[in-house]
């Protein structure tokens, strides 16, 4: 969260994720929430979807909490924020090798992306084919 940008031959290297990619992965994570309700059907699975939820809650307050946390010691160490664009174009440092900042992205959103549309797909699915209770 704390990491450092610098310049390669390519452009702005850095281990920072930019706050379109944290406010998108909130946003899938969200629609997930959501489509997982979508199976709500009696008393029992509400008392255990409400379980769920709890967990995916701490799930993204925990990173969320240290991401803000991060960014305001940036802020006040004068840190500047540059566009999506410009992040995306530039290099995204892992642990194991440098890759392109749109690659990274799609890295990253791809599997609770996958994840939320399919429950969400699966939702509709049952909302249209199952007898109402």
């Amino acid at each position: 969260m704390s990491g450092q940008s610098n310049y390669d031959k390519h452009g702005p290297v850095t281990s920072d994720l930019h706050p379109v990619v944290y406010s998108a992965l909130l946003g899938f994570v969200l629609l997930l929430v959501l489509a997982v309700w979508g199976f709500a059907r009696d008393s029992y699975a509400d008392y255990l979807l409400a379980i769920v939820s709890g967990f995916i809650f701490i799930f993204v307050a925990i990173p969320a909490t240290l991401y803000l946390m991060a960014r305001s010691q940036q802020d006040e160490q004068g840190g500047e924020r540059g566009s999506f664009r410009d992040w995306r174009k530039g290099e995204f440092d892992t642990w194991q090798d440098q890759v392109k900042g749109t690659n990274a992205v799609i890295e990253i959103l791809l599997p609770i992306a996958a994840i939320a549309i399919g429950m969400t797909a699966f939702a509709i699915v049952l909302y249209f084919t199952a007898p109402a209770a």
